[in-house]
């Protein structure tokens, strides 16, 4: 088990993390280096050897293997991106990149988004140098830059032009998983994700007729655009259950006591009351209209208007998420992707997902562990072009009233000390075991 001093580490290194400010506001505009160079720096003192890789400068990931005892186990990526979003301090209790601990909690931008895995990880590899422990299978460690935009100068460049140091690594688990999830009345559930919704981040152009604010004008660009937007933000998407979501359904019933019926996932998920929050939103592909941006003068109708859109799709969804969306833009209104990625599924019956259960429950005798697919997306989409199946994993025991989801990309983000201690010792668990 993890020493006394990975438990203090893991609270001093997420402190220190979120001290080094990493936003990415997209464009290129983050600098990840120096946080970068903190993580290499700790895993060096643990007798790694990091490499830290960059595709543009400043934009800087660290990678480092740790060997196993069973040279012909397949090998397992942990991984934890560095980046965060923007946070504004007058909107904060404390300031967001004061990795101030007050009252057994990490204050500040990437306490649970997710400077709090990236110390867990280096906490246990320390534990473990100081111990002499190896695990089974290999063990790569990857921390990245620009997981919070678009990943191209973080997981992307690594999978794309470094695969090399992943060789061997079939899973990989990172963010978003193995978190107390309370409903309410009483029970404590942990998901562990077996699943990503993929990516579809659009750009609508409506093309019309230019013209004077006070002419009659049929072929009005705005008009066009907004109609399309409305059909989009309107629509209502079928009901899609992908073996991960069956899988979720089924565990919670078997929660509540309640007869499965996956035939009519809705009145099911009403009756899991707030527990029914951690499917809802993945039973269906969903687009949702974000930015809107057109004309330049009141009194001028413009020749062309354009609008984003958030989509997000189901595995094995995306050539009726592409035939929908042709139908809803309809013949005025052009789109393309901005950003896209795929979705993904793993195994819930994987030796993998059990140890993780496992670990979880060993620590946790109390909560119900279920599979989930995310709604969103993290770094295991690019990672999946290496063939290497992603899960969610980065375990914290949180209080009830401590809503976790809400404080991702959140104002007044933060993690209890005791939920980092916990997440050490699951993770520790895991790996050892894995």
């Amino acid at each position: 088990m993890a020493d006394e001093r990975a438990l203090d580490e893991v609270v001093t290194f997420t402190s220190d993390l979120i001290r080094i400010d990493t936003t990415n506001r997209g464009g290129g505009d983050c600098r990840e280096r120096p946080a970068a160079e903190y993580a290499a720096a700790r895993l060096a003192e643990a007798g790694l050897e990091p490499v830290l890789l960059e595709r543009v400068p400043g934009r800087t990931n660290v990678v480092a293997r740790l060997e196993g005892t069973d040279p012909s186990a397949d090998a397992l990526l942990v991984h934890g991106h560095l980046d965060v979003v923007p946070a504004e301090a007058a909107d904060w209790s404390v300031h967001p990149f004061s990795g101030e601990v007050r009252d057994g909690v990490v204050w500040g931008r990437g306490a649970v988004d997710m400077k709090n895995m990236d110390a867990m990880i280096l906490a246990v590899v320390r534990a473990w140098a100081r111990e002499g422990v190896r695990p089974r299978r290999d063990v790569v460690i990857a921390f990245t830059a620009d997981e919070e935009a678009s990943a191209e100068d973080g997981s992307g460049f690594l999978a794309d032009r470094h695969a090399h140091l992943f060789e061997g690594c079939t899973e990989g688990v990172s963010e978003s998983g193995a978190f107390t999830f309370h409903d309410g009345d009483g029970r404590q559930i942990y998901p562990i994700a077996a699943g990503e919704r993929g990516t579809a981040w659009m750009r609508l152009t409506a093309r019309g007729r230019a013209g004077h604010g006070s002419k009659v004008n049929r072929e009005n660009a705005v008009t066009r655009l907004a109609a399309a937007i409305t059909r989009i933000g309107e629509h209502q998407w079928p009901l899609r259950l992908t073996p991960t979501v069956r899988a979720a359904l089924t565990e919670l019933a078997a929660v509540y006591g309640i007869q499965t019926d996956l035939s009519d996932p809705d009145t099911l998920l009403d009756k899991l009351g707030t527990a029914g929050k951690l499917v809802e939103a993945t039973v269906r592909n969903s687009t949702n209209p974000t930015m809107l941006d057109a004309g330049y003068k009141v009194n001028v109708i413009p020749g062309e208007a354009e609008a984003r859109v958030d989509g997000r799709y189901l595995p094995g969804t995306e050539d009726e998420f592409r035939a929908t969306m042709d139908r809803l833009t309809g013949p005025d209104v052009d789109w393309e992707f901005e950003h896209h990625e795929v979705a993904l599924q793993a195994p819930v019956d994987s030796p993998t997902f059990t140890r993780m259960r496992a670990a979880v429950e060993e620590f946790a005798p109390e909560g119900h562990v279920v599979p989930y697919c995310m709604s969103g997306g993290t770094d295991a989409k690019q990672f999946s072009r290496l063939g290497i199946t992603g899960y969610g994993f980065a375990p914290l025991r949180l209080p009830e009233g401590f809503d976790y989801q809400a404080l991702f990309h959140g104002v007044d983000e933060r993690v209890p000390v005791e939920a980092l201690h916990f997440g050490v010792r699951v993770l520790d668990r895991f790996l050892r075991t894995a």
